[in-house]
This record gives C-alpha cells, structure tokens and sequence, in this order.
C-alpha cells in the first residue's frame, strides 16, 4: 500500500468474491492440482546463509522475527481457507528470509496503520505488508526494497461509467481506497486539487472491504496496488476488472525499527535469494515476475 489492511478475517468475503476460484490457489495453477506441490518440485533450495546466520543479533535468534502484516491484501498476504494460516507473495518471502537467517518467523494480523506505530514502541521487529517507500514513511522507519508496483484502478465489470486512471475522469465519483494507504493519503488528496467537482473517497480498514464497495455498487471504483488489484479482479468470478494502465510506479519495502541490526541482514538475505532463485520463484509462484527488482536498496526513496 501503497498500503491496503485488515481486522476483518478474509475467508468468508474472499471467497464471496472469488466465485468459484480458490483465493489461496496462486496465478498460474490449474484447478485440482496443488500448487505447493508443483511448486515445490521446481523450487530452488532455499537455505541457511551461515554467515549471515552468525550476524544475528542473539536476542533475535533466541525470540525469533514477528512480522506485523495486514493480512487481507491478496496475493500478497490473506489467510487461507482455514482462516488461520496466511499465505501469499509477502508471507512466502518472510519465512524464506527467516531461512537465510537461520531464525523463526512468526507473521501476526495488525490492522495497516497499526503497523509503523508498532514498530517504533519495539512490539514488532519487521512490517511487511506492501508498504510503498516513501521519503515521509522513512521519517519513522527504515525500508528495505523488495518488490516494484504501481496503482490500478478497478472498477465493474465493463467499466458501465467509462472510468480512467489519470486526468479528471474520477471527478465527482466515489472511490474506495484503504486506509493508511498511498492512495487514500497522496493520491487522491493530490487529485482533489484539480476536481471542480469532488471525489467522493470512502475509506476502509482492509482491502475486502474496498473490493467489496465497488462490487455492490456503493463505490465507483476502487484504487489499489496493482498487484493487488489484478488479482482482485481475476479472483472476482468476473465482477470486477483493472482499466487503463498501471501508474505511480515505486518500491515496496520492508519497515525496519529505525538504526535496527536486521536491516543490512535483511538486504543480503535478499541478495542471497535472487543469487539462489528463491526470489524469482516466490514471485512467479504467485504471478508477480514483473514487480522483481534487479537491486534491493535500503530506504530507496531518500
């Protein structure tokens, strides 16, 4: 999110959405084949960095990381249909990582704009849950770039009023868009300054919530990730779809307490995925190939 987040369990409204799809099946895989399996024949081994492992600061390793996540942003992070297990892109990547550093990883359910302030107070050592790196975020954390994504603007199927993602097609309509969220705090704001008639934004904790506005026509249309947006509209049984181009493209990051130890290590820890292959399958498990970054930087946006 960019910034989409939940207190709301995704199972129920998820598959309400979904149709006939499984949410927790990731792109590419076929109905009634597994995809941990298919994926797993095919995986790279993803291992220990002894090295790296012997960096960690023995506290860490003694407790283990607890990652705060919004967990209701498919495909990057949701419960499965259990509603207890999370799954997903951002899920996958932080249990990988936690093998490269040789320490568990337990990920826990925050609400998005619970997450940073988590982080300053030292209840969470990581927040990984799309969050664009932004110059005013990095005022309060640190960021460790991990994926690439633009904005999207999903809207109903056929898109009946005729919406676009730039100009002032949106002028005048209701917009759903998460809260805490790059859209919900620079996006539309920016936007509203050249609107002669004003966009009417409706707000929500999660991103279940903003589908969900735009599907039972209480919203226009909704402004997400564009990863999440995409994954939205082919697991919505044909309610929804993406128009328009993708936009506003930057990093994701990784939030990091401020001057935090782990923050170099998490950066070689990426490194070392791309170097073994577990990075480019993680994301094409979930048909995210294009979002790879070719280089991790920490805060990227200063």
């Amino acid at each position: 999110m960019s910034a989409l987040r939940p207190l709301v369990l995704l199972g129920s409204a998820t598959l309400l959405l979904a149709g006939c799809a499984d949410p927790a099946e990731p792109a590419g895989t076929t109905s009634g084949t597994s995809s941990a399996a298919s994926s797993s024949a095919a995986a790279p081994a993803i291992a220990e960095n002894a090295a790296l492992a012997a960096k960690v600061p023995a506290a860490v390793r003694a407790s283990g990381i607890t990652v705060a996540s919004d967990v209701s942003y498919p495909p990057m992070d949701f419960f499965a249909s259990d509603n207890k297990t999370v799954v997903g892109a951002e899920a996958d990547l932080d249990k990988a990582l936690g093998t490269v550093l040789g320490v568990k990883v337990k990920i826990v359910n925050v609400p998005f704009d619970s997450i940073l302030p988590g982080l300053q107070s030292g209840k969470y050592q990581l927040g990984v849950s799309s969050f664009t790196d932004t110059a005013e975020r990095e005022k309060v954390v640190d960021f460790v770039t991990y994926f690439d994504a633009g904005t999207s603007l999903l809207v109903p199927a056929g898109n009946p009023k005729a919406l676009k993602p730039g100009g002032e097609s949106l002028c005048g309509r209701t917009v759903a868009v998460a809260k805490g969220s790059t859209q919900a705090l620079v996006d539309l704001p920016a936007r509203a300054k050249t609107c002669k008639t004003p966009i009417k934004v409706s707000t929500f904790p999660d991103g279940t919530g903003v589908n969900l506005a735009v599907t039972s026509g209480r919203a226009d249309a909704a402004l997400a990730d564009s990863p999440v947006a995409a994954y939205a509209a082919k697991q919505s049984g044909g309610k929804l779809e993406v128009t328009g181009e993708s936009y506003g493209n930057a990093p994701f990051g990784i939030a990091v307490p401020k001057h935090s130890e782990l923050t170099g290590l998490l950066k070689s820890a990426l490194q070392d995925l791309k170097a073994s292959g577990g990075y480019r399958q993680i994301l094409a498990k979930w048909g995210l190939e294009s979002g790879a970054l070719d280089t991790f930087e920490i805060n990227a946006a200063s």
